[in-house]
This record gives structure tokens, C-alpha cells and sequence, in this order.
């Protein structure tokens, strides 16, 4: 038997079919069932059957070294290919059948073939994690990192992250950079050796972003199911907010800054961007560890958050207009005498706090919390990080828009 063969495999009493796929070890077979999904089976005591030959044309994994190799176009722009991680990077555990992080940015590039032609590509490493595992310490990496790839002459920056924490990244390196090109945070919600992958669209769609007049950090994701747009979301104004969908990222608030049309290779924008160019490139990557994002909920202990003592900077996602239960009043008022900056959001996500409607609100505020307006929790974790570590007044840069984080508010009465 060879890879492409269809053949059944039965091993401990259950049976698999499909097209057999190249494995990395002679220990385990690897089957592509009829769905799409791959599967990993011991060899030991598994009895094959070949129920028809070469029904599927499957080249060995890296097979010719060619495979890697992008040739240098003067004619074309020089993207910069970071990779952290995430499912875009990710390939098949044959010793499993799961999906693990292994690909670095060479490996996306022979992955996606559909990049070829469309810039020059240099490719680097940060990191090699499933999203769950960033850090701080990957935020100052990943930013230092695309400072170095832009002051070498890169014309746009791709990151290729996992979905779960990848509107925190983003919102890190808008903080963290001042950028004269893009910088597009793309991923994929589904793995490559799946038939509804967008790892390819996400892929295709975030570097024509990078190629584009618009030098923010976006996030590139798809905008519907179907595999027609990808939309552009501010760095700082995007949530991931369904667990599966391929259009799972929203910005909240408003419409997405721009998209991305696959089929014509298009990239239009609906409201004002910074353009490539305008800024000079500089970097700013401390950040203060310890800031935390607690959420109130309705019955909580007060003494849950006994750990926040001691902490620089703390985030409460309360509720409605950014409320949480008087009994935690006095604790908060505890932190904000030892130092702590304490900043409110709210859990409804859209709209914004405004403590001076009830008397819970105006007593927080006598306690010493700061409006965070609409800014999003989760950024605002990452904003306070930031402010706490680069500015003389992070009390005063937490109530203003440093990065189209907090949308202005309207006040017909003035």
C-alpha cells in the first residue's frame, strides 16, 4: 500500500476508511476519513485492507527542498511573514490524530501556495504556541520583533496567531507601535486537513492588507461564511466572540474598518485609517505584569479577590453602566489607597460606563474608579498594562483614545 491508496483499517474493533496519507513515523498509520478529518493508527496489530490504488495524488511532506524556496521579485513588495502559533501554523500529530502548532513561517508558505506571486516573503519565529499560552513577555517579543522586520525595509507585516487570544495580541502591538505600514494579525478557526479550512482565504486576504495604504494593526478573519470577503477589524476594537465560526471576529461598536475581496484581490476601507507612512516607526514595549481583568458577578464572595492586593492595575468588567455589588465598594477603595489604578468596563460590550446615573456608580467613583468608557475589557487590560509602564498619568490616558480604543462621546448638550 501507498499514500493515496483508499483502504480500511480495522485495530481493536473499530474500523476507519479512507485515503492512507504520508505519516512522519513508521509507527502509525495516518487515514483521511470521508469528512475531512485525519486520523492517526497504531500499525501494530491493525489489519489494512487496499480497497483501491492511487484514488488520491499525495506527495510526500516536504518532499524537495524547492518546496520553501521564494524567489525575489524587484517588482513586488516584501511582506514580512510572522508566526506565533495557532491553527494557520498548525499541522496533524500522526501519533494522535490532533491538530498541534509545528509550522513556521516557511511551512505556511509551502501550506498556502496561493501566496505565491503576490510579494516577496521573509519569514520568522516568535513563538510556537497554541494562542491559550501567550504571554506578556511573547507581546514584548512579537513586538520587537515586527519593529526589527519593518526597519529592515519590510512594506507589511502579517502575524499569523491563534483565534482565542488574538484581539489581546493585537491590541499589544497597537499600543506598543507606532507603525509607518500594516501590521494584520490573521488566523484560521479551522485546521488545514479540514474541507471548510479558511486558512487559505485568511492567508491570501491578510497579506493583500498588508500591501495595502492603510498602516494600522488590523485583524484579517473572514466576514461571513462563505468564502467571498474577509474583514478588517481595528486592533483595538475586535472580539472574537462565537468559539467555531469562520466569521467569529466582530468589531464592536461599529462596522469593520475595511475588507478584503478574495475574488477580485480588492482592499477598500469605510472610514479613516492612518496611511503608510504618516508615522515614524518607533517602539514602546513595557508593559506592567501585574494588572488583572476581574469580572463581577451577582453573589460572588468579595473575598475572591483578596489576590488582587498588592496588583499595579486592576479591570473590572461590571455590570450594566459598570456596577458590581456594594459590598466589594469598600475592597476596591482598599486598592486604589495602595496604588492600584482601577478601571471599569462594562460586560454588554456595547455602549459605554457612566458611573454618575446611580448611586452604586457615584459611589464607586468617590472609591476612586476610572471610566473606561466603551473601550472593551479586554483591552483595557492590555491598555492599563501598557499606560501603567510608559506614561506619568495612566489615570488620565485611561479616559482617552490612544488608538481608537475608546470612541468619542457625544454630548448633544454641549
Amino acid at each position: 500500500m501507498n499514500p493515496g491508496d483508499r483502504v480500511r483499517v480495522e485495530r481493536a474493533g473499530v474500523t476507519n476508511e479512507g485515503v492512507l496519507m504520508p505519516s512522519t513515523t513508521a509507527d502509525y498509520l495516518v487515514i483521511k476519513r470521508d469528512g475531512g478529518y485525519n486520523v492517526g493508527i497504531e500499525r501494530e496489530d491493525a489489519e489494512v485492507d487496499v480497497l483501491e490504488t492511487d484514488v488520491y495524488d499525495v506527495g510526500d511532506e516536504g518532499e524537495g527542498e524547492d518546496s520553501s524556496v521564494v524567489e525575489f521579485d524587484d517588482d513586488l513588495p516584501t511582506i514580512a511573514l510572522i508566526s506565533t502559533g495557532g491553527t494557520i501554523a498548525s499541522t496533524v500529530d500522526y501519533r494522535t490524530g490532533a491538530v498541534t502548532a509545528r509550522f513556521d513561517a516557511e511551512d505556511v508558505l509551502r501550506a498556502v501556495p496561493d501566496l505565491a506571486g503576490r510579494a516577496n516573503y521573509r519569514g520568522r519565529v516568535v513563538a510556537n504556541i497554541l494562542s491559550e499560552n501567550m504571554t506578556p513577555e511573547i507581546w514584548r517579543d512579537l513586538a520587537a520583533a515586527v519593529h526589527e522586520e519593518i526597519e529592515a525595509g519590510a512594506d507589511g507585516v502579517v502575524v499569523m496567531h491563534g483565534t482565542d487570544t488574538m484581539q489581546y495580541s493585537a491590541a499589544a502591538l497597537s499600543f506598543m507601535l507606532d507603525t509607518p505600514v500594516p501590521i494584520v494579525f490573521t488566523g484560521s478557526q479551522r485546521s488545514a486537513d479540514r474541507p471548510s479550512s479558511d486558512n487559505v482565504m485568511n492567508a491570501v486576504c491578510a497579506v493583500e492588507a498588508a500591501k495595502s495604504d492603510a498602516a494600522e494593526v488590523m485583524v484579517c478573519m473572514h466576514a461571513s461564511e462563505s468564502d467571498d470577503v474577509c474583514a478588517l477589524h481595528e486592533g483595538t476594537r475586535v472580539r472574537k466572540s462565537h468559539t467555531s465560526r469562520r466569521d467569529a471576529f466582530r468589531t464592536i461598536g461599529a462596522k469593520p474598518l475595511g475588507e478584503v475581496d478574495y475574488d477580485t484581490e480588492t482592499v477598500s476601507f469605510r472610514r479613516d485609517y492612518a496611511e503608510r507612512g504618516a508615522a515614524t516607526l518607533d517602539i514602546a514595549a513595557d508593559l506592567a505584569d501585574d494588572v488583572e481583568l476581574v469580572k463581577f458577578t451577582p453573589g460572588m464572595d468579595p473575598a475572591a479577590w483578596d489576590y488582587l492586593e498588592g496588583k499595579s492595575g486592576v479591570v473590572i468588567e461590571g455590570t450594566g453602566l459598570g456596577h458590581v455589588h456594594t459590598d466589594l465598594i469598600p475592597r476596591i477603595e482598599e486598592l486604589v489607597d495602595d496604588g492600584a489604578v482601577v478601571a471599569m468596563t462594562s460586560q454588554c460590550l456595547e455602549g459605554r460606563v457612566c458611573d454618575r446615573v446611580y448611586d452604586t456608580g457615584r459611589d464607586l467613583l468617590d472609591a476612586g474608579v476610572v471610566e473606561a468608557g466603551d473601550t472593551l475589557p479586554e483591552t483595557a487590560k492590555v491598555k492599563l498594562m501598557w499606560v501603567i509602564a510608559n506614561t506619568d498619568d495612566p489615570v488620565g490616558a485611561m479616559q482617552r483614545s490612544l488608538n481608537g480604543e475608546l470612541t468619542e462621546q457625544s454630548r448633544p448638550w454641549t
